[in-house]
């Protein structure tokens, strides 16, 4: 029976979640501050633990850290405020599986914790099974192709680079989907038969990364009571994907470097080499070249792996790709669900383009989940986004249809109407924050309250 630790400092929560948890047949323990839970998590082993992302003696990123020491399989969820995504997704590049947004459903907690439940214990080897072409399941991870000008480069990317062994370096923020990129490469490759293995670098201490790679023998360290293979052994023949990839240690950088040029491995504490075939595709959210000059990532190693590097845009830049993708996480959340929710309504839509997405493919997918978890017949409207969403999306939809409703008649009204629809489609884009609205308009912020008071715009 899989084991849940709850953390949160509202009772009422803890209550409520440990209730329902162990109603689907989960063991279930609650904590209020993170040094209990962190006492928990000592006394018995955690399959996962929901976190609150703001407890009274740490942070949901310090609470994170123990954790990952504690148990690097430990699975975590955060829990936060919609307006904490920003911070949620710094999480999620530290090793947090995912985030969940208050006001809390269970409904939506239960797929969370079941999807973070399936995924396997790191390394994660995944072998293709015979199935139908294009036929997935509703948790597979498919590569879906934008309409976007950035994203049609990506793909021309993956069918030129895929037919080759080169290493490939994947650059994007977080949740701009580089893992199913990774994966694309994979399945367009000779290697498509064999393990795709992927690791987040970035998830695991760094004490336990080198045994990871490439694997130790029993007695090699303390708590090493048998043999284990590496990533590199497990994925041999095929593919392994490494990503935040920055976050390796010097050392284990070094190992990496010689299992590159040497395509062997040795296991921690045996000194017998073992040959591997794999091909490598690395992943980052970080200037690579920017910790070249800090020191804190190796020149010769960057180079050794850069033989071809895709970019991927955030969401925020490639606003056609917005319905492309939702209607996809719709047809994911629908069989999730067993929901039969046919599409968006007009504001709905509009109110998707113009948000920020600090947590881009990833924030857009949790924002679609949650609004068919509400929706009770079988279009989405604005009352079914997040209220900071909604908010935001009704004053930008009522400010533009304002805009529609007057021709200008003059030049210097062409260029107000212009100026005045930019600066609302901007705040749309930051959820109404004006220093980085003034920042992506490349004006000082003095000028841009000015505007908006002259524009009567209210953010």
């Amino acid at each position: 029976m899989e084991h849940l630790l709850i953390i949160d400092d509202d009772e009422d929560i803890c209550l409520l979640l440990k209730k329902y948890f162990t109603k689907k047949g989960y063991t279930v323990d609650t904590a209020t501050t993170g040094e209990e839970g962190i006492a928990q998590l000592r006394k018995k082993p955690t399959d996962l633990v929901l976190c609150d992302f703001k407890l009274p003696d740490y942070s949901g990123l310090e609470m994170l850290q123990k954790i990952k020491i504690i148990s690097a399989q430990t699975q975590v969820i955060i829990i936060t405020g919609y307006s904490d995504v920003k911070i949620a997704v710094d999480a999620l590049r530290r090793g947090a599986f995912d985030y969940v947004t208050k006001p809390l459903y269970p409904d939506e907690i239960l797929l969370t914790v079941k999807k973070a439940l399936r995924k396997d214990e790191a390394p994660v080897a995944v072998a293709k099974k015979a199935r139908p072409k294009n036929a997935h399941s509703a948790t597979e991870k498919v590569y879906v192709v934008g309409s976007s000008q950035q994203a049609q480069l990506v793909q021309k990317h993956i069918e030129l680079i895929a037919p080759t062994d080169m290493s490939v370096i994947l650059y994007g923020e977080t949740g701009t989907g580089k893992e199913y990129v990774a994966r694309a490469i994979h399945d367009k490759s000779k290697r498509s038969e064999a393990p795709f293995v992927a690791l987040d670098c970035g998830a695991l201490p760094h004490d336990l990364a080198g045994s990871e790679l490439f694997g130790h023998i029993k007695g090699a360290f303390t708590g090493a009571i048998v043999d284990k293979k590496g990533c590199f052994e497990v994925a041999h023949g095929g593919t392994l994907f490494l990503d935040e990839i920055g976050n390796l240690t010097y050392d284990n950088q070094v190992k990496l470097l010689r299992v590159l040029q040497e395509r062997v491995v040795k296991r921690l504490g045996d000194n017998k080499p073992i040959p591997v075939d794999v091909r490598v595709i690395v992943a980052t959210n970080e200037n690579l070249k920017e910790a070249i000059e800090k020191g804190e990532f190796r020149e010769d190693i960057y180079h050794r792996l850069n033989e071809f590097m895709i970019t991927l845009s955030p969401l925020r830049k490639r606003q056609e790709d917005i319905p492309v993708f939702a209607q996809y996480f719709l047809k994911v959340a629908n069989d999730q669900l067993d929901k039969q929710v046919l599409g968006f309504g007009k504001e709905a839509m509009m109110t998707l383009k113009a948000h920020y997405w600090h947590g881009n493919l990833r924030e857009l997918s949790n924002v679609v989940k949650r609004a068919v978890l509400l929706c009770e017949d079988d279009t989405i409207r604005l009352e079914h986004l997040p209220p900071e969403l909604a908010d935001h999306g009704a004053g930008a939809i009522h400010a533009d249809t304002d805009l529609e409703q007057t021709a200008p008649t003059t030049l210097k009204a062409v260029a107000e109407r212009a100026e005045k629809k930019a600066i609302i489609e901007m705040l749309g884009r930051t959820s109404g924050n004006k220093s980085k609205t003034a920042e992506l308009l490349d004006v000082d912020r003095k000028t841009l309250y000015n505007k908006m008071k002259a524009y009567n715009i209210e953010a």
